[in-house]
């Protein structure tokens, strides 16, 4: 990296870190934040994470940080009985800067955290095994109730109606209106608008009447993917990871986020929509993992709501690709030009997968309750 280490272990020297950083390399794949990982010369000692806080996205850093303090505090107290060095391995441990704050600014006004690496675990971007899917349902659905006797009221809102149906659609003709001409017109776009035109009514009462109005307001993690759960040595899930937005919300979007991520048998941007198919033996697993760990706190409406959650996700997720793309790219990281529009159609594929397939999901969310 050149310059870059310089820039980024003088960075470092701003916290509370045990030793001399004397390496430093990218590390991870996430759309948003900016990560490295540093290691002393001798490879001894703890190593840690040092990220860029994307300003863009999250404007106002102090509450993202106060909400994730505040949110470990509270995982690592449910796990005191296990002493610390289990803690440690099992939730995130935030490194403040020596003067005592969350995060360190530096000169360009970006902002930086550190957190503590938790050693000899790894993540996987794909489910591929029934097995996987149970545990990482188990895994976030322990990671809700754990925060379930958390005031939900105390966490700051970080990204307003982040999953809000209107808000989504709001924003995609806000971008029409901006870009009338460019990328909006392009065919492919025109076809995903129609599309998307025909649904919005059914969508917008099922977000309503089935999640807002039937659910309470819970401390959830809004970003379930399944490579946001840190696996050890034998696979099983060990902590749950990233937790920039986590905030008060509803259970489905949880639920809905993880299956939407579980269930495809193709990728997020897949170019070739005949890999987009469901998985659904995965559903099912997934679904009893996260029942069995969550299932004693929900309401029976939560446990309904969970049903719509597989839906509306996807068709949000398409809204937020596309309007991304009519935008010209501000806010997910592209790989090519055209990126956002091949995700934004390989989640709307997915979609008319999963509507084709309503009557069966639903049977295997009601056993799964059952059982």
């Amino acid at each position: 990296m050149g310059n870059n280490t310089d820039r980024i272990l003088n960075i470092a020297e701003h916290f509370q870190i045990a030793g001399k950083m004397e390496r430093a390399h990218r590390f991870g794949s996430g759309h948003i934040n900016d990560t490295y990982r540093l290691d002393t010369s001798e490879m001894v000692g703890p190593s840690y994470l040092l990220q860029r806080i994307n300003h863009f996205i999250f404007p106002d850093v102090q509450k993202l940080m106060e909400n994730m303090v505040l949110v470990c505090e509270h995982l690592q107290g449910k796990l005191a009985h296990l002493g610390q060095e289990e803690v440690q391995k099992k939730s995130l441990t935030i490194i403040p800067t020596k003067d005592g704050k969350l995060y360190y600014e530096d000169e360009g006004g970006n902002s930086w955290r550190m957190l503590q690496l938790i050693k000899d675990t790894h993540s996987v971007d794909t489910v591929k095994l029934s097995e996987q899917a149970y545990a990482g349902g188990a895994a976030f659905g322990e990671f809700q109730r754990q925060l379930s006797d958390l005031d939900a009221r105390k966490l700051h809102i970080v990204l307003p109606r982040f999953h809000d149906i209107d808000y989504r659609l709001e924003n995609l003709n806000k971008a029409l209106l901006a870009h009338p001409v460019g990328r909006a017109t392009e065919p492919d776009v025109q076809r995903l608008l129609k599309e998307i035109g025909s649904r919005e009514s059914v969508m917008r009462q099922e977000f309503q009447e089935y999640i807002v109005e039937s659910s309470p307001l819970r401390i959830i993690h809004n970003d379930t993917k399944f490579n946001n759960i840190l696996l050890d040595k034998n696979d099983e899930p060990q902590c749950v990871i990233d937790l920039d937005t986590v905030m008060p919300g509803f259970v489905a979007f949880d639920f809905g986020d993880a299956i939407r991520t579980i269930i495809n048998r193709g990728q997020e941007d897949d170019p070739d929509l005949n890999h987009v198919t469901l998985n659904i033996p995965l559903f099912e697993a997934y679904a009893q993992g996260y029942l069995q760990e969550a299932g004693s706190f929900l309401t029976d409406a939560e446990i309904d709501s969970l049903f719509y959650g597989v839906y509306q996700l996807p068709f949000m997720q398409t809204l937020r690709f596309l309007t991304d793309y009519i935008e010209n790219d501000p806010y997910y990281k592209i790989q090519y030009p055209t990126h956002n529009l091949i995700r934004a159609k390989a989640q709307f594929k997915l979609l008319t997968e999963l509507e084709l397939n309503r009557t069966e999901l639903h049977s295997i969310l009601l056993r799964s309750v059952i059982s």
